[in-house]
């Protein structure tokens, strides 16, 4: 799980390295808290960790936390999990979260990523837009300054407490996608047995996320309930991670016109960098992508949602992202576009949906 191919990357020109380190660079989506690596040392697994973030110019990580998993998953039929991935996941970490269920396994990745802050000084917890502004201008002092938001990947996670969003929102959490890989009480998953809609319960929680400041995440939703999403969000919504049926038809891509609603929110859909993601894992095949969504809503609502440590294969880990900014030129955008989907667009999304 989670390797990077060695395949023949492009060549990256001064121009595209001086565009990459001068630009924020906000990726929305990575589960690199699920496997108890030392995320502040450099490894040779993986897609991420803080020195590699660095090292490709990253100045916001989004952290995925999912909590379940059915065995032998797939994209596109999955029952609810009896026997779970997560819990062997976690069991065999002998880590917090082998018992207790998805909740155990939430607060399990929110002390991960606590911990994490506390050994690195230079890496700050956004919980605000205050935060956000801090970051942005503690990196124009310090490159070495990076961001982390707290995402939580199912709402299973929460555990059906009414009082379980609150705390979430308390304890850091930022962004929520209702299903992950299975249809649960919330709402109908892309890759589950009935794709429903939203359930009552997953309005009322949307609602409430909206009050707290809570990014709503439409990744891994059935298009029942993206449309459902649709009608009643009042701020911008995101795809934090997937592709579009324009270059990769399948069930873990949208619709054009499901990039067109969440456009119409003001929000952004992020691009992966895996093969179900962009028919592909070659940077030409993220920036093809891409560019399909740009030419189809306009540079201003598409963003990098990388799904890295996610269980995927790639061709490029974190530390090499300048190779997509090259992808990005060469696919013929501008450097203005380029600017705004590396980071730009996310972090405009970002202030007007975090609270204040």
């Amino acid at each position: 799980m989670n390797r990077v191919e060695h395949t023949a990357l492009p060549e990256v020109s001064a121009r595209a390295v001086e565009l990459h380190h001068s630009s924020a660079v906000v990726d929305l989506h990575a589960d690199a808290l699920l496997f108890g690596r030392d995320l502040t040392r450099r490894s040779s697994v993986g897609h991420v960790d803080l020195p590699r973030l660095r090292e490709g110019g990253v100045l916001l990580q989004v952290f995925g936390m999912a909590t379940a998993a059915p065995l032998g998953m797939n994209i596109d039929r999955n029952e609810a999990p009896g026997l779970d991935m997560m819990t062997l996941l976690f069991c065999n970490q002998l880590a917090r979260g082998c018992l207790g269920g998805p909740p155990a396994r939430l607060a399990a990745q929110e002390a991960r990523l606590a911990a994490l802050v506390a050994r690195d000084a230079n890496l700050i917890w956004v919980r605000s837009a205050g935060d956000l502004e801090r970051l942005r201008s503690a990196r124009e002092r310090d490159p070495q300054m990076l961001g982390a938001i707290a995402g939580i990947e199912g709402a299973h996670a929460l555990g059906g407490d009414p009082h379980a969003l609150d705390r979430a929102f308390a304890e850091g959490v930022r962004m929520i996608g209702l299903t992950h890989f299975f249809d649960n009480d919330y709402a109908g998953s892309a890759h589950g047995v009935n794709k429903g809609g939203l359930t009552e319960l997953g309005r009322r929680t949307i609602a409430r996320m909206e009050e707290l400041g809570i990014l709503v995440d439409v990744a891994h939703l059935a298009p029942a309930a993206i449309d459902d999403v649709l009608a009643i969000a009042t701020k911008p919504i995101v795809q934090s991670h997937g592709g579009v049926k324009g270059t990769c038809d399948n069930a873990r891509t949208l619709s054009d016109a499901h990039v067109r609603g969440i456009a119409a929110t003001g929000g952004v859909v992020g691009i992966g960098y895996w093969k179900e993601a962009v028919c592909g894992t070659a940077p030409a095949d993220v920036a093809r992508a891409i560019h399909y969504a740009v030419n189809l809503v306009g540079d201003e609502h598409v963003a990098l949602g990388s799904d890295y440590d996610g269980g995927t294969t790639v061709s490029f880990d974190a530390s090499q992202l300048p190779v997509l900014t090259q992808a990005l030129l060469d696919e013929g955008l501008s450097e203005t576009s380029v600017r705004r989907v590396l980071g730009g667009n996310a972090l405009h999304v970002l202030a007007a949906t975090l609270p204040r």
